[in-house]
Formats: structure tokens, sequence, C-alpha cells
């Protein structure tokens, strides 16, 4: 089977700091795949890897290009939502959307689905006004329609549902949902396991930067049905990390 998202061995280092050790993954065409774990965990590091963004070792393809050999190719084929802070704040909104999409090698109707989606999410009202004065909230909602744009095949969100008001998180909920169900691979990194709980096809559990578990859709059901949910699952884990 060809995979949207493959990891073999994947190893990175911050200096003498091994953030991923070893770390094996590989994601197929379509579903909404939960990264969960601690502060620590290497989450943002695997992440960042992903995208091409740090170097690492080991194997990394996307729909078989590695971000690191091709960069450009590779990223029409992904969306990353970057750091909030990283946006440049000196552009508007909409041109930050014109910018990416000529990255992505998206034309014009890109930009309009891209401004349709930040209409759902509440962010329009703003992308003709300057990045430097949105609040961390509309920072957030940016990075993620940036992401989105030009429908990429692979969405890497990381904890892409903090700062949101509650209803531009139930609407990102529902637009994730319709990406997956429509053939696209969503990896998103989360500290919410009742969010992982009720939404993800799939639970991948990173600690100490290796796969600790990973929970298909059936075992996830199976979770929700029992006491304690994921959430005793994982403390489960981490107690046993700990020597009880």
């Amino acid at each position: 089977m060809n995979m949207r998202l493959a990891l073999r061995d994947l190893h990175l280092s911050y200096g003498t700091d091994d953030v991923l050790r070893g770390v094996d993954l590989c994601l197929p065409a379509g579903g909404l795949v939960g990264l969960v774990g601690p502060n620590g965990s290497g989450k943002s590091s695997l992440m960042r890897a992903c995208a091409g963004l740090v170097p690492c070792t080991g194997h990394l393809a996307i729909d078989g290009i590695d971000p690191r050999k091709e960069p450009v190719r590779a990223r029409t084929r992904f969306g990353y939502a970057t750091d909030p802070g990283a946006l440049p704040g000196a552009l508007r909104g909409r041109q930050c959307l014109e910018l990416v999409a000529g990255v992505r090698q998206q034309g014009a109707d890109a930009v309009a689905q891209a401004v349709a989606v930040a209409d759902v999410l509440g962010l329009s009202p703003w992308l003709e006004r300057e990045v430097v004065e949105y609040s961390l909230g509309t920072r957030q909602k940016l990075a993620v329609v940036l992401a989105l744009l030009g429908n990429p095949p692979l969405l890497l969100l990381d904890e892409v549902l903090n700062g949101l008001d509650p209803l531009a998180a139930f609407h990102l909920k529902t637009l994730l949902r319709q990406r997956a169900d429509a053939g696209a691979t969503v990896l998103l990194a989360t500290h919410g396991l009742d969010v992982a709980e009720r939404v993800l096809d799939r639970a991948v559990l990173l600690l100490d930067g290796r796969i600790a578990a990973d929970w298909n859709r059936a075992e996830l059901e199976r979770l929700r049905a029992s006491e304690g949910g994921l959430e005793a699952a994982v403390v489960e884990r981490l107690r046993a990390r700990a020597g009880g």
C-alpha cells in the first residue's frame, strides 16, 4: 500500500538532546490521526521534521517525496500550520494567503476557497488588516487557513485548537472531518484527549521521542465505551514508564 506519510527509524537531536529516537509511523490516504503525549514528548519536533523544517535522519517521505531532498515539490503535497508567532506581522492576512498559494503553485481559485474557510472560522473581517494587529487566537485561525489552502493531501496541525473560541473550534473539527472523509490525511497533535477520543480515527502516543502506543478506530471505540477511556489508557502507559 502506498503511504501518504512514511517514517522509519526517524531520529532528531538538538545538540546532545535526543528528541526523536527511532520513530516508525505510516499513514495511508484518508483519516484523522491524533498525535498525543505529554509536554516534551517530541510532538512538535516530529511535526517540524515531517515538514522538512529541522534536520533529521532516517526515512521520511510524503507521497514518496522526501521534503529534505525535494522541498519545493514536497510543499505541494502538505499543509503545515506554522507557529502563530512566526507569521509575518507586516503582511495583511490576504497577502499571506496569496504568498502561500504561490509557494504551493496554486492560483486565484485556491485563494478564494481559503477566504471561504476564513469566513467559516470568523477570520474574514481581519484579512485586510496586518497580522501584527491580530490576537493569538486570530493568528491561530490564519495559520490553520494557510495550512488548508489548496486542499493539500496531508495536513500537519500542531495544537491548532489552542486559543480558538468554541465556535471556531467546532467549525475547525467539522472541516477536518470533511477533509479526512474526502481522502486527506490529517495528523493532529493535541493535548486534548477528550477531542482525541471523540473525533479521531486513530491515536498515536508519543513518549520520550518514541511511539509508545497506536490505537486504531476499533480500539478507540472500545476505549470510549470503557471506564476512563483514552485518558486512562494514556495514564497507564505514563505510569508504566515511570515504573509504577
